[in-house]
């Protein structure tokens, strides 16, 4: 996420090069006739590399060699893009769905879409369209991230709250009720996360980017959008929740010591808050998140990751069968689930008996019957945009400021959409 690639080049252009490059470049060797075709794959993720050795235990005439790099924010992306350019890379890489767009707008991806074809309605309409940009596919998903309401059950109750709130009007109803009942205690909090923020914004409908021709389109302050903040600056001026930084240690200081009694995040948060806040196990639940209206209930997603077929792949419709096998295969997502943390993207893996476990932090819940249900209602329409460093960046620093009162979440929008149109237009892209 925060690497930047070399030089990108228009929509049209990318893709039309992409379109003329399936039997080219480094990603296998063509061993057909002397051995099984072989194949690179590159990622970070913990528990990948016994996947693959599962793959490869069964498909004696596919052999994936895996590589462990560094996370995609921490360099594993700018090595990516930097074999691309070599002419060297790996037919198979690990790239977020926020960061797929950047990629093909650098013209590092393959063209896809005929091999991945046949298994579109095996995922969810959202993850499938999410791994491709301007109707072409570039990978399979592995994983997503519905959101939920991970939320202190017994404090709730204390203050009189014996159901969570089923939409955000409700949401702020009872943000009152528990700042008024104790000064100390709030909701929830506001951080400076700008993909969490992102999953609020798909939530209530935004599209942020479009393509269409040579052009992309860019909306990050659409109605949708200033919805959502309209509420959370209401909240913020009301002083209804708490203003802390996203992931940071007071924030779960707060959690453990019960002044903030809830977190609206992704299904992955989940491990991470057992893990900060282990003395309060059994005390916690998950909920849906709140929604705007109960008539058309949606949900957001914030996060998930497919695995990307990269330029000069040799073996497209190989890397594509190991991709669909990667996150599909019932031994390698019970794997993914336990050493990764993953909810699985395949339809078929939500049977998957891992998801069904009690979860003991949450008092014993089968917690992913409610990400089930999320992942159900996200809306397939959202597309990230090709500049994610820039935008993220203006985003998180804009809600940041925001929070602490020096600028309006509305001015926040605005300026990150002069910034992302600003960097687009620096990288030679066409906006409008």
């Amino acid at each position: 996420m925060k690497s930047r690639p070399f030089r990108a080049v228009t929509l049209a252009v990318a893709v039309a090069s992409l379109a003329g490059t399936a039997a080219c470049g480094s990603g296998g060797a063509s061993d057909k006739a002397s051995g099984p075709v072989r194949i690179e794959f590159w990622g970070w993720a913990p528990g990948y590399e016994k996947s693959v050795e599962l793959f490869n235990s069964s498909h004696p005439n596919i052999q994936v060699t895996y590589s462990k790099i560094s996370p995609g924010s921490k360099g594993g992306y700018t090595k990516m893009l930097s074999a691309v350019k070599a002419g060297n890379a790996p037919c198979v890489g690990s790239v977020g769905f926020e960061t797929l767009p950047t990629f093909a707008a650098a013209g590092a991806l393959q063209d896809a879409t005929a091999a991945a074809a046949p298994f579109a309605k095996e995922y969810g309409a959202s993850a499938f369209a999410q791994s491709g940009v301007a109707g072409r596919t570039y990978g399979l998903p592995v994983d997503i991230a519905p959101m939920g309401l991970i939320y202190r059950k017994d404090l709730f109750a204390k203050f009189g709250i014996h159901e969570a709130p089923r939409t955000w009007e409700e949401y702020a109803a009872d943000a009152e009720v528990i700042h008024a009942a104790d000064p100390n205690a709030y909701i929830g909090y506001f951080g400076n996360d700008a993909y969490n923020f992102a999953g609020l914004a798909q939530q209530a409908g935004a599209r942020w980017f479009a393509t269409g021709g040579e052009k992309w389109t860019v909306d990050v302050n659409d109605p949708a959008t200033k919805k959502v903040t309209a509420f959370w600056q209401g909240l913020l001026d009301r002083k209804l929740v708490k203003v802390v930084p996203s992931f940071d240690t007071a924030l779960y200081k707060g959690m453990g010591e019960g002044t903030i009694l809830s977190d609206v995040n992704a299904v992955w948060d989940t491990p991470i808050l057992a893990d900060s806040v282990k003395q309060t196990s059994g005390a916690w639940a998950v909920a849906p998140m709140p929604v705007w209206d109960t008539a058309k209930p949606a949900s957001g997603n914030a996060g998930g990751t497919p695995n990307a077929i990269l330029k000069g792949c040799a073996h497209v419709k190989e890397a594509v069968e190991f991709s669909h096998w990667f996150g599909t295969d019932q031994a390698s997502v019970t794997n993914l689930i336990k050493a990764t943390g993953i909810y699985p993207a395949a339809l078929s893996a939500l049977d998957n008996p891992a998801l069904a476990e009690p979860d003991p932090f949450y008092g014993g819940q089968k917690i992913f019957d409610v990400f089930r249900a999320s992942a159900a209602q996200v809306d397939a329409g959202f597309q990230w945009g090709p500049v994610m460093t820039k935008t993220s960046g203006a985003l998180g620093d804009g809600l940041g400021k925001a929070g602490a009162g020096s600028t309006t979440l509305d001015a926040a929008l605005a300026d990150t959409q002069a910034q992302t149109v600003a960097e687009m237009k620096t990288q030679g892209m066409e906006t409008g």
